[in-house]
């Protein structure tokens, strides 16, 4: 059966293309969804006269299709779940909470049903995942599975540096408090 796409329909096209299905997918799944429309003479004729603001929802599309993956391109991601001690999790990861870290991060909204894990992320550690963002159009994002407490050394470096240097000074002026205040009993006292 042929029918005419509204929107993108992964494995088979984009909207606006003319697609042969089964024709109980298409009478079961994709009209009562509003994905597609039948291929009749009238819609054809339709579609010929929408093919211009087609093409450029389309272009649109690409453009920021690719702009998302240059965005997203290589970089890498937090993921913070529960870990055992020999570095398998309780669970796993999934889409929902990569879409989530990936959001935090950089502040693009990905779709967890475009992340493609291929397999379920149950250790810690640095994973790669596939995004596909539109059609052919695919990027990888690294995922950096760990717990709460598996915070950056250089972080709890510094940290532990600003703690003590805070110490150090309030010690400094109980110190010279203490001096300034034997002072002022030994001048009261003479």
């Amino acid at each position: 059966m042929k029918v005419i796409l509204l929107q993108e329909l992964k494995g088979k096209g984009g909207e606006g293309d003319v697609v042969d299905v089964a024709p109980g997918f298409a009478n079961n799944y994709l009209l009562p969804q509003g994905i597609a429309i039948l291929a009749t003479k009238g819609n054809l004729r339709q579609l010929e006269d929408r093919k211009h603001n087609i093409a450029k929802r389309e272009e649109k599309r690409i453009a920021d299709a690719n702009a998302v993956k240059a965005a997203l391109d290589g970089t890498t991601v937090k993921v913070i779940a529960q870990v055992g001690d020999e570095g398998q999790l309780f669970g796993s990861v999934t889409a929902q909470m990569i879409a989530d870290a990936i959001k935090e991060s950089s502040g693009i909204e990905v779709d967890k049903r475009r992340i493609e894990l291929g397999h379920a992320i149950k250790t810690a550690g640095e994973h790669e995942v596939s995004i596909s963002l539109y059609r052919e159009i695919r990027t990888t994002v690294n995922v950096l599975v760990g717990g709460e407490n598996d915070a950056p050394v250089a972080e709890e470096a510094v940290d532990a540096e600003e703690t003590e240097a805070g110490e150090a000074e309030v010690t400094v002026e109980s110190e010279a408090g203490e001096a300034e205040a034997v002072e002022a009993s030994k001048e009261a006292a003479e």
